[in-house]
């Protein structure tokens, strides 16, 4: 099955991106991991744009509508306690009803948990994290809110980290 990643955006905007050349990061990071699953603590982080609506503000939709080019690089902390009913969805590039209909599809807190539960991890940790997948440029996010977060995934002892893609 073929996805199509700019399905919601207009034709014009879609091919505008599929035309953007890419750049790789050589050689591509990789760490192996150095114990078992079921002995890593993991950490999900998504690019879904959602956030713990009584706990975090919505990324800010209102600049990206005036200034179209523009994506929120900061996150956003997400419980392992976080229910259904917590989350709200701000991403101006996808559609946010399934997201709202089942958070597992963007950040699988309940399915981890259940692993966790079984034994075959050994953790999930205590803070997720989300992000706003839309960012046209990703240099304030690189040198500021991936370290922060980055720093405390570690701060809670992180092995691991699920990346779920929006």
């Amino acid at each position: 099955m073929t996805v199509d990643s700019f399905k919601f955006l207009p034709g014009s905007i879609a091919a505008y991106y599929r035309n953007l050349p890419v750049q790789r990061e050589e050689p591509v990071p990789f760490t192996p991991l150095a114990k078992p699953l079921s002995e890593c603590r993991f950490a999900l982080v998504t690019t879904a744009g959602i956030h713990d609506k009584g706990k975090e503000p919505p990324f800010d939709m209102e600049r990206e509508k005036r200034e179209p080019m523009w994506g929120d690089p900061t996150f956003r902390r997400i419980s392992r306690e976080v229910e259904q009913g917590d989350i709200g969805a701000c991403h101006l590039h996808t559609n946010n009803r399934d997201v709202l209909a089942d958070m597992n599809i963007a950040l699988p807190v309940q399915r981890f948990l259940e692993l966790e539960s079984e034994g075959i991890i050994g953790s999930l940790a205590p803070t997720n994290y989300s992000f706003m997948g839309f960012q046209m440029n990703t240099a304030e996010w690189k040198e500021r809110y991936a370290p922060e977060a980055a720093a405390l995934m570690k701060g809670e002892g992180v092995d691991a980290v699920i990346l779920t893609p929006f």
